[in-house]
């Protein structure tokens, strides 16, 4: 696969996710299979929740969406992009240009500002320094942080934390938001915020998946996708 197909375009109605027998099996003794085949699509804009207890595969299925690690078998498409097999240094670029992580602990630099911890996320694109600053500012806009661009990361509230962390990941223009329990540090009026962040982005075109244990927040997406010892199964259901 060439450089320039794997960085095309993808039509509008492509799928962002195609997954097709994936599996992971962590080697022994005794293996142990965390991911049974599975196969399922997310198309574009859609809002999906992942669920499951402590220990059932929800985390080793986000490593393998979001490229931290690679699958025992099974095809996986990304945005046009047929992944599975890509040699380490791809799959890196890949992740890097396509994927968007919001994980608990927010990864901020606590010693700088909102706005250069947003640049960030464009530092090593090639991007100028001018148009890296005034896509951050948009961002920052985006989620609701404008008053607070130029505040010291460390003087931030946690749902004002999270907030940069959404904004560090929306400046990239990922295909794929993967979010890992996004509230799990927050209190519950926090919480409350950022899921609506989050609905609001959705509402945008966003595509979105969650990985969570509560139900509650998963009933605010989409679909369900949930998992039980390895094994993934699916509950489809309306969400205004």
């Amino acid at each position: 696969m060439t450089d320039e197909v794997s960085e095309r375009a993808p039509r509008t109605d492509d799928p962002v996710v195609i997954v097709d027998g994936l599996s992971k099996v962590f080697p022994g003794p005794p293996p142990v299979a965390a991911l049974q085949p599975c196969a399922f699509t997310i198309n574009k804009g859609e809002y999906v929740a992942i669920t499951g207890a402590s220990g059932s595969g929800k985390t080793t299925l986000l490593s393998l969406l979001g490229l931290l690690d690679v699958p025992t078998a099974g095809r996986y498409v990304l945005d046009g992009v047929d992944v599975a097999g890509l040699t380490d240094r791809r799959r890196s670029a890949v992740r890097a240009n396509r994927i968007g992580f919001v994980f608990q602990a927010f990864h901020l630099l606590g010693y700088r500002t909102v706005i250069d911890n947003v640049e960030l996320g464009l530092l090593y694109q090639g991007i100028p320094k001018r148009e890296r600053r005034r896509a951050a500012a948009e961002v920052i806009d985006q989620v609701g942080l404008t008053p607070r661009r130029h505040a010291l990361c460390s003087q931030l509230s946690g749902g004002e934390k999270q907030r940069v962390a959404v904004a560090r990941t929306l400046v990239r223009q990922p295909a794929l938001v993967l979010c890992d329990e996004p509230t799990g540090n927050l209190d519950s009026g926090t919480t409350a915020q950022i899921l609506a962040l989050l609905d609001e982005l959705h509402a945008r075109g966003l595509t979105i998946v969650v990985i969570t244990h509560d139900p509650s927040i998963a009933a605010l997406a989409q679909r369900n996708l949930m998992i039980s010892d390895g094994y993934l199964t699916e509950a489809e259901h309306s969400h205004a």
